[in-house]
């Protein structure tokens, strides 16, 4: 005589299909959120200047698809962009929080921004000049290619 297989006794076997749900889920959504585990992915560092002085700011890439990659500059005007997908960018510099897109002093009763580190919106530099806080007025492109690379970006 043959053993009978049965489904667990303590769940209905339509349930116990079901449960089975949550865990392919979570593989599929684990799975769509690391992408292609980096590859094709580039880096992209470089300097942002106003004659000899560092700009303060954020350099933003713009892509095809309207989506965009932020990296904060540092007080010596350097930015490092290290998740930079290859493709032809605009660019634009978005000021320091603590600046409007004219250049001037933002109103008052805000939170404190910090001075320095990587929230200080790029710390000591010169904010940017209004032709260069969009990327439509810009002009600034750049092609990102695969791997590390340096694009300094010097404004007049």
């Amino acid at each position: 005589m043959k053993p009978q297989v049965r489904p667990c006794p303590t769940l209905p076997w339509r349930l116990s299909r079901l449960a089975c749900f949550p865990l392919l889920f979570s593989t599929v959504f684990a799975m769509g959120c690391s992408g292609d585990g980096g590859a094709g992915k580039s880096e992209v560092s470089g300097k942002v200047t106003l004659g000899d002085k560092p700009v303060a700011g954020d350099v933003v890439f713009v892509y095809s698809d309207n989506s965009e990659m932020m990296s904060p500059i540092g007080s010596d005007g350097k930015y490092i962009m290290t998740t930079a997908k290859p493709g032809q960018v605009k660019i634009y510099i978005k000021p320091p929080m603590s600046t409007s897109a004219g250049g001037a002093p933002m109103p008052k009763g805000g939170p404190e921004m910090p001075k320095e580190g990587p929230l200080a919106g790029g710390g000591g530099g010169v904010p940017p000049p209004a032709k260069y806080q969009s990327a439509a007025g810009s002009g600034l492109t750049y092609d990102v290619k695969a791997g590390k690379q340096v694009y300094d970006i010097p404004l007049q």
